[in-house]
């Protein structure tokens, strides 16, 4: 007979020890949300205080509880460390023990340590523990500085109070961790930190405790002034005059924001998440009470104070780490040496020979950054001078600005032969950039709530300005040589930078940022002193910024009259030359993720077909037959003896002018070569290759026509995990040539072997027909971007074309389920641009009816419900629902 399972009996404990923890985290969960809406000094404390003294309390009864197990003959102390040490305790976060004993015969307190950990496991506690004798921590701590820290920070909990004060004696022997040793160990830890974030805290899902002006920079500080001055407490440094007063409560108030913070993502995540994510982004925006407004939303605000608040904790680190750097290691006697009447320097360091420096000239505000280029062998600035110099900020007022002094300095500082960004970084850095120029104080901190722009604007801006003296520089020649040759002969190129600063200006003031931003640059360079055209040609660059990224992914730039347009616009090879060199450095400036050299490609053929109509004249007639002529020619001229002549003329002779004016003589005789010679029979002809320019992957398909064909191609390329950047297509005498350029998922490009197996798997897909490819599910970044979808229709200049515009939300496959609601709405496509800017995609399509006509006026309900089949198709699968949004 089959005995009954019986259910394990439940220790009454620990039910009693679960439901102290629960009505504990209720408590604290209320006040975490008490908290949130009030803008005060000491936020973000009490909850910490309150779950600090929930598990000390929890931990306490439960070392009782079981220390009947532990024998008379050992002695032992419970002993929070880390950040539990230091009472900083998240709702999430690690509980750090120390079981502290006074000898290692820790097979005596096995009985009690393992029951005790358990139950601490069984009652929902994340607990990391250690069990060591006095002399194991030190052994350990001597060859470890995360385990010193760790030690550094032990707070008695319950037992043996001597024990843990014999080991805090020992820890502070400077035999165990000198100072400077202590200090440099730190510092490197710091630094491959940093690293790692790639040495900015300015992502746009920033790590709160861990990026750069974090919770742990803050930390670094407190550890640092323990080991050198015996004291954890951050005021302490205010009595040595490492930091001011001033100093000290923005320093704490930084603190307490980011505690509130973190508080909240561990309490929306349930678990512990130090990542501020998309998902809680916005959730938090609300909490703490910012509503949106004009021009900015709530998640926006929220966002510009948490960068405005790391980069004052990343400035705060700087100078207190230098005070430390100069106690620890500067010499004996300081090397000194002048620099000039107002600075001089001081073991390698930038300071001013007196207080009074600035006061007395304020000129020198300036200058200070002038003589840093001056001698890049310089490290920096000292932490005296920066403090000196954010104290006389105010100094930089209206007068200031007009002083014709102070404009040869800023203007000296854009002319130097190097260190222009660096010196125009520190200027931002210490918050003289923003108060010379106000309205770029007002981008400090200004995020774009998408995923598209990855850095604030003023970071933003910096890395165009940066980009741009890549490209000027020789060193750098091999990234973009055909752009640096460019830029290395632009004159004047300090209008270019003052372009790449005011570019971007006008975000986050709603409305047309690039008039505004034109406005504001032409007011700028006036105060400057430039010339009229200068002021003017600088006021061009910031008003048509946009104009060449935008006329190249969403333009035809293979139609004569879009390049023509684009030249009129530019007007001559000096405006040309700047914006060209302008919009390569933004794109690459706006994320790592968003350049590539298919890109680089599109922005190099406008550039030279623009050029070209410049050198004749914009006036001057394009002549089509002559255009098409050369290119057969110079196609002619590539192939050679690969292929008859009289198949490559057959195949040509079916082909419209639109198809030699689409593609240039090297794809012309790619294509001729793959075609020519081919029997009827032999067709479908399916070629893939890596583009000569090694940007992308090129796919050539030869078919007969059919209806079904593009969303065919479109779903055997997604299932290839291809993402489609250009796309063409050609119809002639019953036949289709269809090119599409596609980039792999990791950006590289594939070998033989893989574009073998990448034809193959197309032209199964074409042999099988017609099937939709499934969906893929959204990436998670992607969810919290919900975008509308919009489809607009026109007509192209010379009647002959449809042209449909969509903006969606970008996704795995989209251009395929286009495809499949055009297919769907007898619609041809002749041709599609395809251009992705983080979460948004727009595409173009130029279409035809099933006649090849394009649609008229009496089509107006049929491109309506066309229309609608798309955005049905596309926002269908990735609607969110309320909750998720």
């Amino acid at each position: 007979m089959a005995t009954k399972a019986v259910a394990p009996i439940l220790d009454p404990d620990i039910t009693r020890f679960r439901d102290m923890l629960r009505a504990g985290d209720a408590r604290l969960r209320a006040a975490h949300d008490a908290e949130l809406p009030r803008r005060r000094r000491g936020l973000g404390i009490e909850a910490l205080h309150l779950r600090t003294a929930l598990i000390d309390d929890i931990l306490r009864k439960a070392y009782v509880k079981h220390e009947p197990l532990l024998p008379n003959t050992v002695s032992m102390a419970l002993v929070a460390v880390g950040g539990y040490g230091r009472s900083e305790l998240h709702p999430a976060s690690d509980i750090d023990l120390l079981l502290l004993q006074d000898s290692p015969q820790y097979a005596k307190t096995r009985a009690f340590a393992e029951p005790f950990l358990r139950f601490l496991w069984d009652i929902g506690l994340t607990v990391g523990h250690s069990v060591r004798s006095r002399h194991d921590c030190l052994q350990v701590a001597r060859s470890d500085v995360t385990v010193m820290t760790n030690l550094m920070e032990a707070r008695l909990l319950i037992g043996d109070e001597a024990l843990l004060a014999r080991l805090v004696h020992d820890l502070a022997s400077p035999t165990l961790w000198q100072s400077a040793r202590f200090f440099e160990a730190k510092l490197a830890e710091q630094r491959a930190r940093h690293t790692r974030y790639d040495d900015t805290g300015y992502n746009l899902e920033p790590n709160v405790k861990e990026g750069p002006g974090g919770l742990r920079d803050i930390h670094m500080i407190g550890w640092i002034a323990q080991r050198h001055f015996g004291s954890a407490n951050l005021h302490d440094l205010v009595k040595v005059g490492f930091l001011d007063e001033r100093e000290y409560r923005t320093l704490i108030d930084a603190r307490n924001f980011l505690w509130q913070i973190r508080n909240g993502l561990h309490l929306l995540a349930r678990r512990r998440e130090d990542r501020l994510l998309f998902d809680h982004q916005r959730t938090l925006a609300l909490q703490m009470g910012y509503v949106d407004r004009p021009g900015q939303l709530a998640v926006e605000q929220f966002m510009k104070r948490y960068y405005r608040t790391i980069k004052q904790v990343q400035l705060l680190n700087e100078i207190l780490l230098q005070h430390f750097a100069e106690a620890l290691r500067g010499p004996r006697r300081p090397v000194i040496t002048p620099l000039s009447p107002w600075f001089r320097a001081r073991n390698g360091f930038l300071e001013v020979v007196d207080a009074h420096v600035f006061t007395e000239n304020p000129r020198a505000i300036l200058d200070l950054f002038r003589v840093l280029q001056e001698h890049p062998e310089l490290q920096g600035m000292r932490a005296a001078t920066i403090r000196l110099l954010r104290a006389h900020l105010s100094l930089i007022d209206g007068a200031f600005r007009q002083d014709p002094a102070t404009r040869s300095a800023f203007l000296a500082i854009l002319r130097a032969p190097t260190g222009v960004t660096k010196a125009l970084r520190r200027m931002n850095a210490y918050g003289v950039l923003g108060a010379y120029i106000p309205a770029f104080g007002k981008i400090v901190g200004q995020m774009q709530h998408d995923l598209f722009h990855v850095y604030t604007v003023d970071e933003h801006s910096l890395f165009v300005l940066r980009n741009v003296r890549r490209i000027m520089q020789p060193e750098f020649e091999a990234e973009l040589p055909a752009v640096s040759e460019i830029g290395r002969a632009l004159a004047k190129p300090e209008r270019l930078y003052l372009a790449a600063l005011f570019h971007d200006i006008a975000k986050g003031r709603g409305g047309d940022h690039s008039r505004l931003g034109e406005s504001e640059a032409r007011a700028f360079c006036h105060r400057l002193g430039l010339s009229e055209y200068d002021r003017e040609f600088v006021a061009w660059l910031v008003r048509h910024h946009l104009v060449m990224s935008w006329t190249a992914q969403h333009t035809d730039i293979s139609d004569p009259q879009v390049v023509a347009d684009f030249a009129r616009l530019v007007g001559d090879r000096e405006h040309l030359d700047n914006l060209y060199v302008l919009t390569v450095a933004d794109i690459r400036g706006t994320s790592p993720s968003v350049w590539n050299d298919w890109k680089g490609q599109l922005l190099t053929g406008l550039y030279r077909d623009a050029t070209r109509i410049l050198r004749r004249g914009i006036g001057e007639a394009i002549a089509l037959d002559a255009r098409i002529a050369d290119a057969r020619r110079e196609a002619l001229e590539r192939i050679g003896d690969r292929a008859p002549r009289e198949a490559i003329e057959q195949h040509w002779a079916r082909m419209d002018a639109d198809y030699f004016l689409r593609h240039d003589a090297e794809a012309l005789a790619w294509h001729a070569c793959a075609i020519a010679g081919h029997r009827s029979a032999a067709l479908p002809i399916i070629e893939a290759r890596v583009r000569p320019d090694h940007a992308a992957v090129e796919f050539l398909i030869f078919s007969p026509l059919s209806d079904e064909l593009f969303a065919v191609l479109t779903g055997s390329l997604e299932r290839l995990n291809l993402s489609i950047v250009d796309a063409r297509v050609h119809m002639a005498s019953g036949y289709a040539l269809d090119c599409f350029v596609a980039l792999t998922a990791d950006g590289k490009p594939p070998c033989a072997r893989e574009l073998s197996q990448m034809s193959q798997q197309v032209h199964a897909d074409l042999a099988a027909g017609f099937r939709e490819t499934p969906v893929r599910p959204l990436p998670r970044a992607l969810k919290n971007f919900p975008i509308t979808t919009e489809v607009r229709f026109s007509s192209t200049a010379n009647g002959q074309l449809t042209v449909m515009e969509v903006i969606a939300q970008d996704r795995p496959g989209l251009l395929h389920q286009l495809a499949l609601a055009l297919l769907a709405g007898r619609t041809r496509i002749v041709t599609a641009k395809v251009a992705t800017f983080g979460e948004r995609a727009e595409d173009i399509f130029f279409l035809t009816d099933e006649r090849g006509k394009p649609f008229g006026q009496g089509d107006s309900q049929r491109l309506a419900d066309l229309a609608t089949a798309i955005r049905a198709r596309i926002d269908g699968p990735t609607r969110l629902s309320a909750d998720a949004r």
